[in-house]
C-alpha cells in the first residue's frame, strides 16, 4: 500500500523569516489524520531567511536530523558544539535527557533550504549527542547511501531508533530499488525533481507512506534527489 502525501496539501506558514511547509502535525498545524508514520514524527521543509533563524530553545527525548539543500545554518548548542552546517552536510542530534540550541541563517542575502527530521527514539532519557558529516558524492550518485542507522552502520550517522535514512541523487531514467523485510515500512521524499515510487508519480516535496510492499522501485523521470526511510 502507497498513500502519496502530496506537497501543496501539507501544513504551510509564512512567518516572514521562516517559509515552512509541515508533512506532519507540528506547531499550529494540527491534522489528525497526519500525525506522524511510524517512528517518524516531523517532516519539515524550511527556508529561513538571511540573518533570521531559529532562537535558542529547548528540546528532549527525540532524534532530530537536519539536512540542508541550498545556504548555510549555523548551529549551536548547550553541549558546546558551535557548527556550520552546508549544502549537503547532515546534522543528527540526539535531545534525550535534554538540550537546548539554535540554528541560524549567518548569510546577509541568500535563503537557507533544509529539511528538519524527527524521528522517536527508542526510548526515553538518552544521553544527549551531536554530530555532523558529509557523505562522498559519488556514494549516493545512481544509488543508495545510507545516511543514519542504529548502529552507524557503513560510516552514517547514529540515530537511537529503529530507522534507517537513505539519500540518493538520480540522473533522469536511473533507478534504485530497496528490498523492504516483511513487517517493516517506508517513506520517501521527494527532495528534488520526479520520480516514479512503484508506478505511482511523485514530484518535489511530495512523500509517500508505503506498509506492505516487499520491493520498491524508485525511477527518475527528470534528475532527483530522493531520501528513503526503512521503519520498523
Amino acid at each position: 500500500m502507497i498513500q502519496i502525501r502530496r506537497s501543496e496539501d501539507r501544513g504551510h506558514a509564512d512567518h516572514g523569516w521562516l517559509d515552512t511547509y509541515h508533512t506532519f502535525s507540528f506547531s499550529s498545524y494540527r491534522d489528525p489524520e497526519h500525525m506522524q508514520f511510524r517512528s517518524l514524527r516531523v517532516m519539515n521543509e524550511d527556508v529561513v531567511a538571511p540573518g533570521q533563524g531559529f532562537g535558542t530553545h529547548p528540546h528532549s527525548d527525540m532524534e532530530i536530523v537536519t539536512y540542508v539543500l541550498e545556504g548555510a545554518l549555523e548551529h549551536k548548542d548547550s553541549m558546546g558544539n558551535g557548527e556550520v552546517l552546508r549544502p549537503g552536510e547532515f546534522q543528527r542530534m540526539t535531545a534525550g535527557t535534554g538540550i537546548t540550541h539554535s540554528e541560524f541563517n549567518p548569510s546577509d542575502s541568500e535563503p537557507v533550504h533544509l529539511y528538519q527530521i524527527w524521528l522517536l527514539p527508542e526510548r526515553k532519557g538518552i544521553p544527549p549527542g551531536y554530530e555532523q558529516k558529509r557523505f562522498d558524492d559519488g556514494s549516493m550518485t545512481n544509488q543508495l547511501r545510507l545516511v543514519a542507522s542504529p548502529n552507524a552502520e557503513l560510516g552514517s550517522l547514529k540515530i537511537h531508533q529503529d530507522a534507517r535514512i537513505h539519500l540518493a541523487r538520480l540522473d533522469a531514467d536511473r533507478q534504485v530499488t530497496l528490498d523492504v523485510t516483511k513487517g517493516r515500512h517506508a517513506w520517501l521524499q521527494v527532495l528534488r525533481g520526479s520520480v516514479s515510487l512503484n508506478g505511482h508519480d511523485l514530484n518535489t516535496s511530495d512523500g509517500a507512506a508505503v506498509s506492505d510492499e516487499a520491493l520498491l522501485t524508485i525511477r527518475a523521470t527528470t534528475g532527483a534527489e530522493i531520501m528513503l526511510f526503512d521503519l520498523a
